[in-house]
C-alpha cells in the first residue's frame, strides 16, 4: 500500500474536473496542468538540481497523469497521488543518470546532535538552493524528501529502492555538507 506523506501544498480538485478529465476532455487536462505545473516542476527541480531535467520530469509526470488518471481512487488528496508520480519520475531519472555517493551507512543515532543541525541562513532559499545543487543526487533527494516533503526514512528507502539506513546516512552526510557549503557557525535544530 502506497501512502503519501502529508504535504504542505494542497489544491482541492473538484470531482467534476476529475470526471471531465477521465472522459478525455482536453480543457480539463489543461486546467490540471496549469494548477500543478509549478509544484511538480519545483519538486523535480529540488530533487534533480537541473532546470532542464525538471522540465522533462514535469512533462513525463503530466503524460502519466493522462495515462493513469483512471487509477486515482480519490481516497487520498490528488496532489499526494500526483506528487508520488513526480517523485518516482525524478528518482528514475537520477538512477539513470547513475551518479551519487556510495552507500556508506552512518546511523543517524550515532551522530552528535551538532551533525544534524542546519544553520539559520539555510532559510534563505536562494543560498540553500545553490548549496543543494552542489550535493550528489542521492543526498539532495533524501534531504528534500525528508525535510521538504515530509517523507520518513522508510518511505524514502522504499521510493529509492534502498534501505532506511541509507536514507539516514544520506541525511546526516547531506546536513554536514550543507553546513560546510553554507560556512556558518551558528546552528539551529532541524525538525525530525
Amino acid at each position: 500500500m502506497d501512502v503519501s506523506p502529508p504535504s504542505t501544498f494542497a489544491i482541492d480538485v473538484p470531482d467534476t474536473l476529475l470526471a471531465r478529465a477521465r472522459r478525455g476532455e482536453a480543457a480539463a487536462f489543461e486546467q490540471l496542468y496549469r494548477w500543478f505545473e509549478r509544484p511538480v516542476f519545483t519538486l523535480a527541480l529540488r530533487l534533480t538540481g537541473q532546470r532542464e531535467e525538471a522540465q522533462d520530469i514535469l512533462q513525463d509526470t503530466m503524460l502519466k497523469l493522462i495515462d493513469r488518471l483512471s487509477e486515482f481512487r480519490g481516497d487520498a488528496p490528488f496532489w499526494g497521488w500526483l506528487r508520488q508520480i513526480a517523485v518516482n519520475e525524478a528518482l528514475m531519472r537520477l538512477r539513470r543518470r547513475g551518479r551519487g555517493p556510495a552507500e556508506d551507512v552512518v546511523e543517524e543515532a550515532d551522530l552528535p546532535a551538532s551533525e544534524l543541525m542546519l544553520p539559520p541562513r539555510a532559510a534563505d532559499a536562494a543560498v540553500l538552493g545553490q548549496a543543494m545543487a552542489r550535493l550528489p543526487d542521492a543526498t539532495r533527494s533524501v534531504l528534500w524528501l525528508y525535510h521538504g516533503e515530509g517523507y520518513t526514512h522508510e518511505e524514502i528507502a522504499a521510493a529509492m529502492g534502498k534501505t532506511a539506513s541509507f536514507s539516514k546516512s544520506q541525511l546526516a552526510r547531506g546536513t554536514r555538507r550543507l553546513r560546510q557549503l553554507l560556512q556558518l557557525d551558528i546552528e539551529v535544530p532541524i525538525h525530525g
